[in-house]
Formats: structure tokens, C-alpha cells, sequence
């Protein structure tokens, strides 16, 4: 069994009149991402994440910004795309370890709809996703509620 492990950043914008979609499913707030897909922070860090263990670049190399195939994109066809990629390659998903940086809203309450999403897209166990969150105790462009990142780290394996 080989086994490879990758690391995935992400960062968006936080704006009004746009809706809030973090992990697969929308989460009700005031102001939404803003990005050329959806802006799922969470799904485009894992996505990066896999890639980056199977060492085929990042998901602005595979969706790009500027492509109007990509252009307001769920972002769950993306990391759906980014796993069947692997899988052409021989690797499927070991597990997944993610924080989303956020002030509000909560993600906590969401944790456990964002693990069923996720394991339903990526085709693997909720117990292999861990989604944990974090605020940055309003310091910086996250606590001053200007933008969520997020950081996943991912274990991707060849039998």
C-alpha cells in the first residue's frame, strides 16, 4: 500500500447578496463568498488538498477563474471531479482533517450535515472527514469579518 499526503489553503471574500455555501450545503448568513464558483472555502481547501497529495497541481490549474465552464460552479462537481481524478491515477481518499476559519456564522452546528455531504461527494465514510472550526479572535481580515478561509490536510492511498 502506498500512501501520500497533501495540504490545501483557501480564502474568500465575504459579501452581501450572495449565498453562504460552505462543505456542500448553504448555511443561512447575512453575506455569502465571493468567487468565481460558489466560493466554497472548505470544498476548494480539500480539493487542493487531494491534489496536491496525488501531486497534480491545484484546482486553479484544473477550474480556472477565467473559464466560463467554471463560472458560478458548485463546488461539490469540483471536489466529485477532483476524486474521480485520483481514482484514474489509482488513489482513493484515506481521510481528511479540515478547520474553517470564521467568525460567524457558527459552523459547529453545521459539522454534521458538511461530513454527510462530503462522504456522499467524495464516495467515502463520514467517520474518514474530520471538520473542525475556528475563529481568529477577530483579529485580522477574518475577525473583522471580511472573509472565512480554510486549511484541510488530506491522506490519499494506492492499494
Amino acid at each position: 500500500m502506498k500512501i501520500r499526503v497533501g495540504m490545501g489553503f483557501d480564502v474568500h471574500r465575504l459579501v452581501e447578496g450572495r449565498d453562504l455555501w460552505l462543505g456542500g450545503i448553504k448555511i443561512e448568513h447575512s453575506m455569502g463568498l465571493l468567487g468565481h464558483s460558489d466560493a466554497d472555502v472548505l470544498i476548494h481547501a480539500i480539493s487542493d488538498a487531494l491534489l496536491g497529495a496525488a501531486n497534480m497541481r491545484d484546482i486553479g490549474y484544473h477550474f480556472p477563474d477565467t473559464s466560463d465552464e467554471t463560472d458560478g460552479m458548485d463546488s461539490k462537481i469540483i471536489l466529485r471531479k477532483t476524486v474521480e481524478m485520483l481514482a484514474e491515477k489509482g488513489y482513493s481518499v484515506g481521510n481528511i482533517d479540515a478547520t474553517v476559519c470564521a467568525e460567524r456564522p457558527k459552523i459547529n452546528p453545521h459539522v454534521p450535515a458538511i461530513k454527510k455531504c462530503l462522504a456522499e461527494v467524495m464516495q467515502t465514510e463520514e467517520d474518514n472527514i474530520s471538520i473542525k472550526a475556528t475563529t481568529t479572535e477577530r483579529l485580522g481580515f477574518t475577525g473583522r469579518e471580511e472573509g472565512m478561509s480554510a486549511y484541510a490536510v488530506a491522506l490519499i492511498v494506492k492499494e
